[in-house]
């Protein structure tokens, strides 16, 4: 089972958000809020692919 992204980074609304400096976030940056809504045009493999060249410097 895949899991759940909720990351500012990949919401709908990032371009407009008024609130992604002030959402709550829990211990892995998973952030938790009520007008939160994925960007279907973001792929889960373009998220991996991202996480992946972070972590590699």
């Amino acid at each position: 089972m895949a899991m759940d992204r909720r990351y500012c980074a990949i919401c709908a609304w990032r371009g407009t958000c008024q609130k992604k400096f002030s959402v709550s976030t829990d211990a892995t940056g998973q952030v938790h809020c009520a007008d939160y809504s994925r960007d279907l045009a973001i792929k889960d493999k373009d998220i991996d692919e991202a996480v992946k060249k972070e972590r590699e410097g």
